[in-house]
């Protein structure tokens, strides 16, 4: 029980962290994560179902969600769109995109087809456990993706980045483009998705068009909750937060699916617990940024 909430909280983390970019590193709220998502899925499946292999299925999936990214960027920064509606209509058009990618199917089964997560189960069978096998795979993988981009967020384009999403014009005023930052940004968050789609695909074993549905909540929530407990300015300690944000949220999710009963709860409620979820973050949050202030000023 315990090793499945690790495994899907880090496979997730890598879409957390996409959504920390856009949502708490740009200020830009970015609905593309519920395409992107399904998109790195579906390229996953295709490039298997093709015989391209894992590597390659990662590696486009990668760079299928930064195009996606940039698309969202590219309505904004040139039609003027607001951010969030030009995300909901790249949202909308990968959904017929996704089911393109999937050979005009819903979905794809995967359980048939050899890849990197049953190749590496198999190497490590006697060794470990499956899922724990499986949890030390992610681990190492979610370590190196937040090394590289706490690694990115120091450099003078992750710092510019982040210069935007608190005072856009002062930017302008230093001579930098803003649009140039947005589709890197915003590219860069929704290859991540993508990523974590990829590796969903291999791991439940199928591509769906509808897989994620809802996702943007999912994310939002494991920020939130992240930031609950990693309250900080430096990068390396606010992507941990959202890396365990995301372990803290499939663990409720987990609590809340088989043991809600109790209460009267069932699958079909988990989306109120989401939202609820993110109202009493924010709610805490709130409370805790004016005790702290309050605080201050008694000092």
């Amino acid at each position: 029980m315990v090793e499945g909430i690790l495994v899907e909280g880090l496979i997730y983390a890598l879409m957390v962290l996409g959504v920390f970019i856009t949502f708490r590193v740009m200020n830009f709220p970015d609905l593309t994560v519920d395409g992107s998502f399904p998109l790195g899925a579906a390229i996953m499946a295709a490039t298997l179902v093709a015989g391209g292999g894992s590597f390659l299925g990662l590696f486009l999936a990668f760079v299928g969600g930064f195009v996606a990214g940039m698309i969202t960027a590219l309505i904004h920064n040139k039609l003027k769109i607001p951010g969030l509606l030009a995300s909901i209509l790249t949202m909308t058009m990968l959904y017929s995109i996704n089911i393109r990618v999937l050979g005009n199917r819903p979905n794809v089964q995967l359980l048939r087809i050899d890849h990197l997560l049953s190749r590496f189960e198999t190497m490590v069978q006697g060794i470990f456990p499956k899922e724990w096998g499986l949890f030390l795979f992610f681990f190492v993988v979610v370590v190196v993706v937040k090394l590289l981009l706490d690694l990115f967020f120091r450099t003078d384009m992750g710092l510019t980045i982040g210069a935007m999403g608190n005072n856009e014009q002062m930017v302008i005023s230093q001579g930098v483009n803003p649009a140039t930052l947005k589709y890197i940004g915003i590219g860069l968050s929704n290859a991540l998705v993508g990523l974590s789609g990829a590796f969903a695909a291999m791991y439940l074993g199928y591509a769906d068009v509808g897989l994620g549905q809802g996702i943007i909540i999912s994310g939002l929530a494991s920020v939130m909750l992240g930031e609950l407990f990693f309250r900080s300015n430096r990068i390396f300690v606010l992507t941990l937060g959202a890396v365990v944000g995301s372990l803290l949220y499939k663990a409720i999710m987990f609590f809340g699916r088989y043991y809600g009963y109790y209460v009267g709860l069932t699958p079909n409620d988990l989306k109120l617990i989401s939202g609820l979820l993110i109202i009493v973050s924010i709610v805490i949050s709130r409370l805790q940024k004016t005790s702290s202030q309050k605080l201050r000023r008694d000092v």
